[in-house]
């Protein structure tokens, strides 16, 4: 009796002491378990540094080139290097910079650059057609950067590629051509530059070197000044933008001496004139 009860009391001890060390080696395994799913879990959602991103710098500019024509305008250009570190990026702008140079007008009997151009295939046989011609510019093509040449006495043209870089996009303009597309020439004559005047006449101003004035004339009549005229305003020397405006019958005029002068109509009747000057 004895020896049963002492070897059941063991067996039940055995079996607790195995139901805690399950149970407690699955709260702790699950605690160690669960802990390293965790911190993963915090780490995946944690914000990535990105890499800085460098970016190449550019060099000084180089010296500009020889003008392509020697008056009535062309082009020169100077460049820069990129600076590159390793893995950076490529450096943001231009790499060539283009502007007009000599903008004298030719001398008398010159011949147009755009002409001269065409004139270097005189006497060649053209792809597909043997016959010869004389060539002459067309400016009616929708590119204005293509060396379009008309034959003369025909009534074709022949696109000759891409006009020289320096030429003007059409015979009245300021605008050039360079490397097929046409440039705009910004007022610190760089090609393809925005730059422009404001009111006051400085080169990529702000409109805050100069002042604005602006004035109503009003007179009684009769005139008083000579052949009928008044005297409205004296425009100053160095003055920009100009504008005159008269909501009368009368006439306005402009003397030797910059003088707004306002002739008055017999018509109109013994009122104030209204005339405004916007300079």
């Amino acid at each position: 009796m004895g020896s049963s009860l002492y070897s059941w009391r063991r067996r039940y001890w055995k079996l607790w002491l195995l139901v805690s060390l399950v149970l407690g080696c699955g709260a702790l395994c699950g605690t160690q378990a669960g802990n390293p799913k965790l911190r993963r879990s915090q780490w995946l959602s944690r914000p990535r540094q990105r890499r800085q991103a460098w970016t190449g710098e550019w060099s000084a500019w180089g010296s500009w080139s020889v003008c392509s024509g020697s008056c009535g305008g062309g082009a020169s250009f100077r460049m820069r290097r990129c600076l590159r570190y390793a893995n950076a990026a490529d450096c943001r702008g231009d790499q060539r910079q283009y502007r007009v140079c000599n903008v004298q007008e030719c001398p008398p009997g010159s011949i147009d650059f755009r002409k001269f151009q065409c004139s270097l295939y005189n006497n060649k046989p053209i792809k597909g057609n043997m016959m010869v011609h004389q060539w002459l510019p067309f400016y009616g093509a929708p590119n204005q950067c293509d060396l379009n040449c008309l034959a003369k006495g025909k009534n074709f043209y022949y696109r000759f590629g891409h006009v020289l870089d320096g030429t003007k996009c059409s015979p009245n303009s300021s605008d050039m051509c360079i490397s097929g597309r046409c440039l705009t020439v910004g007022c610190d004559n760089i090609l393809g530059s925005k730059a422009s005047m404001d009111v006051c006449r400085v080169c990529g101003g702000q409109n805050s070197s100069c002042i604005q004035i602006r004035r109503v004339y009003q007179s009684a009549l009769p005139a008083s000044g000579y052949f009928g005229y008044n005297n409205v305003t004296v425009i100053p020397a160095g003055a920009t933008n100009i504008k005159v405006t008269d909501n009368s019958k009368n006439y306005l005029g402009k003397s030797v001496s910059e003088v707004i002068m306002l002739k008055c109509f017999a018509v109109v009747p013994p009122k104030f004139g209204h005339n405004s000057l916007v300079n």
